[in-house]
């Protein structure tokens, strides 16, 4: 490592996190996996919490572990959106947070449209209407459990959560506030007109702060308990999928990305909100971005379709790596069948195999019989999910876009990228398999003066690691199965 500032950056997934050491050293960002940790949701009676407790426990083993490489100048937690922890007059935690595929949420976005309509709800926040979206958990514990919001004084989203457990101090960091479907777009703030709909006091919700905002330094009891120096606490670009973006190896100002991972995040950057009639026919997001930038987007099912395969697959005994999969369906005909990821069925956790054979079956096509076909058939509909969406998202902002840029876990699946160049008929970067993490580091590093903007940091990211080109192969063929394709969607 060299000599400038380091940094300890927390990045949590769905199903695990890890403690990654950062640096900039000769205009490279140099990163060290220090600790790593499975994050296992719990189910308690009917609902399914996180773990909270363990999970800032984790937080706290990595804290020791980067302390005895060398210490560090500033931690930064980012994590999925929407999820939250609910605290008493003291401060305390009422109960663990609720995991947002939690079921209390069912039935909730026909009750909150009775008594904000729809298209003023989106015309407002922005937000893509989901199910397990705050505004709809917060009103499922207004109608099911009103004592929880009765006993609560605050309200803190994960990683700001973690934050003030860290360092004392309550804020809402602006990109996950903007996960909420609570805040205004334009504004930056709460919507009080949302607030008082739903009947939810503004008091319970913290002042939204951009990202990169140091909101305090570890704690006089944290630094006592882990032998550790009194380092800031920034509030990063804390929804993960925008410290993802800030690592996007694009250098010019308008590009697409798809944050690859359990969800396929799939969008571009603006500079305000889009809101408009076509935008909320289309169900496109308007997220909040690293200074104050807007990320327009599609929520798409990702790699969660091919996990929950393998564990199936698990379940009756047949053990595949992921390779294992991939090169199976390598080997299999492809564009023979084809799914819509987005449909309701492939949600839940289950038997994916099986639902996927039972989609096919009832659109009258060709079913997929082993492995190597369920994942051809899901790799193949992704990718032209992502292109139904690129051309969403082309419609609405009038730009035509040549590359997409792809990022995160998903990249390791060349099947996946290649099926994207395909698909889309447009070039694929793939960039790095690390790249929330490598956001997390590097709005630090700008929040500490080593790094001097976004631009910036996205050279320096491009430097850092690697990328690899695919290029559109086959392209009638794919055309026309992608007209196929559109007739299930």
């Amino acid at each position: 490592m060299g000599t400038g500032k380091r940094v300890l950056a927390f990045d949590f997934g769905a199903s695990g996190g890890r403690a990654v050491l950062g640096e900039l050293v000769d205009g490279k960002i140099v990163k060290e996996e220090v600790h790593r940790f499975s994050n296992d949701p719990v189910m308690v009676g009917n609902t399914l919490y996180w773990d909270t407790l363990r999970q800032f426990y984790e937080i706290k083993q990595g804290i020791v572990k980067a302390n005895l490489k060398g210490g560090f100048d500033s931690i930064g937690i980012d994590t999925w959106g929407v999820d939250f922890g609910l605290l008493d007059e003291h401060g305390e935690l009422l109960e663990n947070a609720v995991h947002y595929r939690d079921d209390r949420t069912v039935g909730m976005q026909e009750e909150v449209s009775r008594v904000i309509a729809k298209d003023e709800l989106y015309h407002i926040t922005g937000n893509e209407f989901m199910d397990f979206n705050t505004i709809f958990q917060l009103y499922a514990l207004k109608k099911k459990r009103p004592w929880m919001l009765e006993r609560a004084k605050s309200l803190l989203f994960t990683p700001d959560l973690f934050n003030y457990f860290l360092s004392g101090v309550m804020a809402a960091e602006y990109t996950m506030a903007s996960t909420t479907q609570l805040l205004d777009a334009n504004e930056k703030v709460w919507s009080k007109r949302v607030l008082t709909s739903l009947g939810i006091d503004e008091k319970l919700l913290q002042e939204v702060v951009p990202s990169g905002v140091v909101v305090g330094s570890l704690t006089a009891e944290i630094c006592d308990e882990l032998t550790v120096n009194p380092a800031k606490v920034i509030a990063v670009a804390s929804h993960d999928t925008q410290s993802a973006v800030i690592a996007v190896p694009a250098q010019e100002e308008d590009f697409l990305f798809i944050s690859c991972g359990t969800w396929s995040l799939f969008g571009t950057e603006l500079n305000e909100p889009l809101i408009n009639e076509k935008s909320m026919k289309l169900d496109i997001t308007n997220e909040g971005g690293f200074g104050g930038k807007i990320t327009f987007l599609k929520n798409i099912i990702g790699l969660w379709l091919i996990q929950e395969s393998r564990r199936q697959w698990m379940r009756e005994g047949r053990e595949f790596s992921f390779s294992d999969l991939e090169q199976r369906a390598l080997s299999t005909e492809p564009l023979q069948n084809f799914i819509d990821p987005g449909a309701a069925e492939f949600n839940p956790a289950g038997n994916i195999p099986g639902r996927v054979r039972a989609f096919c079956e009832r659109t009258g096509q060709s079913v997929p019989q082993s492995e190597g076909e369920v994942v051809c058939c899901i790799n193949q509909s992704l990718a032209f999910k992502y292109r139904n969406t690129l051309e969403q998202i082309e419609a609405c902002t009038g730009k035509c876009y040549q590359i997409i840029y792809m990022i995160g876990g998903g990249i390791q699946s060349q099947l996946l990228c290649q099926m994207t160049a395909n698909a889309s008929g447009r070039k694929v970067i793939a960039g790095s398999v690390e790249a929330t993490a490598l956001g997390n580091i590097a709005v630090q590093l700008m929040t500490l003066g080593e790094i001097k903007d976004v631009s910036e940091a996205r050279a320096i990211v491009a430097n850092s690691e690697p990328t690899k080109e695919y290029h559109p192969q086959d392209h009638e063929r794919w055309e026309k199965a992608y007209h196929t394709f559109k007739t299930f969607l």
